[in-house]
């Protein structure tokens, strides 16, 4: 059930108004635990079980390593959980991409090898929730936090249907606190709560899926266009993967709020950052600090010398294209992504022996220049990200660096380009939140018609047929 959908508006619509009659703090987490369960067998009934399996087993690992004070034990029984997860992570959704790629190497080396294509599903959201099963258990044998004992309240952690398909990746020591914390209706929540599902559904649906239609069609076949026609598509995926995600992270606030939680802000205005680093950190937010504090860090962070340092950013950002993506493109992008952000490591400290060049860098003309060469080099990376195949990245990124004729958008570019300066307009309101003080200056009546406005304009200008999240592949 996509949050845009009718079936969903009934389905939410049931359970928001049988969660706030229910007078019983347990009655309400038992509902949601239930209505999250039934949302995602909704979609596969045998995928839903297996996930509560998963979720069963380190609840009792959890518990395990709180009760037992042993160190090996304890070890023993993280190193449990992170295999049961990350078991089924790869095998699920890496398993036939290592076994193509080892026919392939040796084919390279001039062997035959006909390995078995496994014929599984990929549960939809297993990389979301994986991580945060992980954090759970790996903060506990830290003991960051004390296991939880009521397993209701645990489930509801991992199957909370807002951000189980998609994130944002909840922390456990965010979220369980929450459970437990008796909840009364607001009327100011619930208004902030429509607002970002309406804002949500404006990003995905009027404006995510209409890019879409310009952009589909060259990359699959890049050598056919021209360098205009490709640059307007790398930029128009950026913004689209953008608008697509954000909005749905910002119908999963919305939804959360309704129902009296609160999730972590996924994005925050990464088309602003004035480098690879500071766009990391607006960007996937979630995902960005859960690879830091349980991926860089343990493997040594910035502590030791500038070689391994660089060595552990290659690593992590390898690794992070991989969990977007079971192709080599994916990780060529995560790679090429860490490459990046060592060299702007690198130029910064340059810069700091420098005071003169450092700040003019950093006047308005000059951090103006550093914003638009960031959001260049994130969509000369979109190229790669979602080429199909190597051979597609490598027609894509040359004929964005060198001119090459060919065709132009299959579609008239003016709308595509309008797209382009309301997205950017979206982004000079939102920076220092000048939009929300343009907002309160308004009279009631003219949101209430504004925000029509905008929902009426999404109903003309959407696709005929939705298209489904797009980070729901991964």
């Amino acid at each position: 059930m996509l949050f845009c959908s009718l079936p969903f508006c009934l389905f939410f619509l049931i359970v928001f108004v049988t969660y706030w009659i229910l007078p019983w703090r347990a009655g309400r987490v038992y509902l949601l635990l239930a209505a999250s369960f039934y949302f995602y067998a909704a979609w596969n009934q045998w995928l839903a079980l297996l996930l509560t399996a998963s979720a069963l087993l380190d609840y009792f690992l959890a518990r395990g390593m709180e009760d037992w004070s042993a160190p090996r034990v304890r070890k023993l029984l993280l190193l449990l959980s992170l295999a049961g997860n990350l078991g089924l992570l790869c095998y699920f959704k890496y398993a036939n991409f290592f076994l193509r790629s080892l026919e392939e190497c040796a084919a390279s080396a001039g062997f035959q090898m006909l390995l078995p294509t496994l014929r599984v599903i990929l549960p939809v959201g297993i990389s979301f929730y994986t991580f945060e099963a992980i954090n759970y258990t790996v903060d506990v044998y830290r003991r960051k936090m004390h296991a939880e004992r009521n397993l209701a309240h645990f489930l509801l952690f991992i199957l909370f249907f807002p951000h189980l398909m998609a994130g944002p990746i909840v922390r456990a020591r965010d979220f369980l606190p929450q459970v437990h914390r008796r909840k009364r209706f607001s009327w100011l929540r619930a208004h902030t709560g429509i607002l970002l599902i309406i804002l949500g559904v404006i990003k995905k649906m009027g404006v995510a899926d209409r890019i879409a239609l310009y952009v589909d069609p060259v990359f699959a076949d890049p050598g056919a266009f021209n360098s205009i026609a490709l640059w307007s598509a790398a930029v128009g995926y950026a913004l689209q993967v953008y608008c697509d995600f954000s909005g749905y992270s910002d119908m999963a606030l919305g939804l959360a709020h309704l129902l009296g939680y609160h999730l972590a802000r996924n994005f925050k205005l990464p088309f602003l950052s004035a480098n690879l680093a500071e766009f990391w950190q607006r960007w996937h937010t979630s995902l960005s600090t859960w690879i830091r504090d349980y991926l860089f860090i343990p493997l040594g962070g910035s502590h030791g010398s500038r070689g391994q340092t660089a060595r552990n950013v290659l690593l992590t950002m390898a690794l992070c294209g991989l969990w977007h993506g079971a192709n080599w493109n994916c990780v060529l992008w995560g790679f090429l992504t860490g490459v990046l952000l060592v060299i702007h490591s690198y130029f910064a400290r340059w810069c700091r022996q420098r005071p003169r060049l450092d700040a003019a860098l950093r006047t308005r003309t000059g951090t103006a220049g550093r914003v638009a060469l960031t959001f260049a080099v994130f969509c000369l990376t979109m190229g790669i990200f979602r080429s199909q195949g190597l051979a597609n990245a490598g027609v894509m990124l040359a004929g964005m660096l060198a001119p090459v004729r060919g065709a132009d958008l299959t579609l008239p570019a003016f709308g595509l380009y309008l797209t382009f300066a309301l997205v950017a307009l979206a982004h000079a309101l939102g920076w220092r939140d000048r939009w929300l003080t343009l907002w309160r200056s308004l009279p009631s009546m003219a949101r209430g018609l504004a925000l029509g406005s905008a929902v009426t304009a999404v109903v003309v200008l959407a696709p005929s047929a939705s298209k489904a999240f797009i980070y729901f592949q991964f």
